[in-house]
């Protein structure tokens, strides 16, 4: 199976725009952004709570803890919210009615309490991707974009892999993507003195 492709910031407009002229606009860009801004995996962003981003004040928090029962491999993690990302998800708590911490961050149309399961959700994402015409992306094609992105800015890959949740650095490394314009400045970064 073909690896998810990392996501171009075109491909991003081109999903925001599709989000933005369709039903559910505002939750569904929210579970978006919280895959490239944040790095998470979907059945992760399926299993958050409003107690996971909201303070008791209801203000949006910078971070938040996901425990070893809720990712992948058991790798407990914190996940740290931009604050880019925070204005978005109170945009998003604005349009909620229901804020019992333990219900799910993002329902179904079945109900306040009825949260997306792990392949409704990715099945979600599939049609987000091709309706917007992004071709080759899939569900994890957020997390990647994220992790690339990070590293693109110089990012070390043991920061990224903490972000990630891996245990292991040669996991992280998969899902970076090398491009022409990475190789560009590193050779444009080295200099040698030559007489």
């Amino acid at each position: 199976m073909a690896q998810a492709k990392s996501l171009t910031q075109q491909d991003i407009d081109k999903v925001l725009s599709y989000i933005a002229s369709n039903t559910n606009a505002t939750r569904n860009r929210a579970m978006f952004l919280l895959t490239v801004l944040a790095g998470l995996r979907v059945s992760e962003v399926a299993q958050l709570t409003l107690g996971d981003v909201r303070n008791r004040d209801g203000t949006v928090k910078s971070q938040m803890f996901l425990s070893s029962d809720r990712v992948k491999h058991g790798h407990a993690r914190t996940v740290f919210i931009s604050t880019h990302l925070q204005h978005e998800l109170a945009t998003y708590l604005a349009t909620r009615t229901a804020f019992d911490d333990t219900y799910p961050l993002f329902n179904t149309l079945r109900g306040a309490r009825k949260p997306f399961s792990a392949s409704t959700l990715t099945q979600h994402f599939h049609y987000l991707y091709r309706r917007a015409l992004v071709f080759g992306a899939s569900s994890h094609s957020g997390r990647r974009t994220f992790l690339t992105t990070l590293s693109n800015s110089g990012i070390s890959v043991f920061v990224l892999a903490s972000l990630a949740g891996h245990k292991n650095i040669a996991t992280t490394q998969r899902y970076v993507t090398v491009n022409d314009d990475q190789k560009r400045r590193a050779v444009d970064c080295f200099s040698l003195q030559v007489a």
